[in-house]
């Protein structure tokens, strides 16, 4: 098994004898119970990391670790956006975690027009908190020391100008009569970014697709069976990391 990741505010710029303290540290000594000879991975979560060894465990939560190993992992090409309409309760976290689990790069959330979720005040801010805090314990738990970047709700306005940035925009539309084509076929760049809307359990209306059209993204379907907006986006980000050679 893997070493275990824990997230940390600085690195040491080398080599170093480092502690791990705070609520991490209760994790490490605590909850994992950490013991002396034991690897562990400490990361900022922007693609700084560092190995190391742990030397000692004290008190409830002190980890004294020899950091051997410093280094920064690449950004990932293409990079994957999903921009993500708000579902309804906890199914937003549920999708930030699959889709940071799965490898997406960034995670827009979206107020489209059919969404009965909407994020207003100090509750769109505690909203927003959760996915944050759900990306970094998942990026935790998957191993990953670049965390998808979760950005502030976007209007549909402010995602049609994501989308006319992108070098590849798609909207996930399963209407067949609308004319979307399987993403499975799409043309995909080796580069640069990609943009995936996924849109509310009431579908994308006409005025907002009309929008994302102008702006240059497609319409394109995954399988036969209609998926719910937190899975979707999970789906087809997996379908992408595989044709585009990032999970080769």
């Amino acid at each position: 098994m893997t070493a275990p990741v824990f997230v940390v505010e600085e690195l040491p710029g080398g080599p170093a004898e480092f502690v791990l303290d705070g609520p991490e540290g209760r994790h490490a000594v605590s909850v994992k119970r950490l013991r002396a000879g034991e690897e562990v991975v400490l990361t900022d979560g922007t693609g700084r990391w560092a190995r190391g060894e742990v030397v000692a465990a004290e008190g409830k939560d002190r980890l004294v670790v020899g950091v051997t190993q410093v280094a920064e992992e690449p950004a990932e090409t293409p990079r994957i956006t999903v921009v993500q309409a708000l579902p309804k309760g906890d199914r937003g976290e549920l999708a930030v975690e699959t889709m940071t689990e799965t490898g997406v790069d960034a995670i827009v959330p979206w107020s489209a027009a059919r969404c009965i979720t909407q994020w207003k005040g100090d509750r769109g801010l505690k909203a927003l908190a959760k996915w944050r805090a759900t990306a970094r314990e998942a990026g935790k738990q998957s191993r990953r020391v670049r965390f998808p970047e979760v950005a502030d709700a976007a209007t549909t306005r402010q995602v049609a100008a994501l989308l006319a940035r992108a070098d590849f925009a798609a909207v996930l539309h399963e209407d067949r009569d609308y004319g979307s084509e399987p993403l499975a076929t799409a043309p995909l760049p080796a580069d640069g970014e990609i943009v995936l809307v996924v849109g509310p359990e009431g579908g994308v209306s006409p005025e907002e697709l009309a929008l994302f059209e102008e702006a240059g993204a497609r319409a394109y379907r995954l399988g036969r069976s209609v998926l719910r907006t937190s899975t979707a986006g999970t789906a087809a980000a997996a379908l992408l990391l595989g044709r585009t050679g990032r999970w080769s």
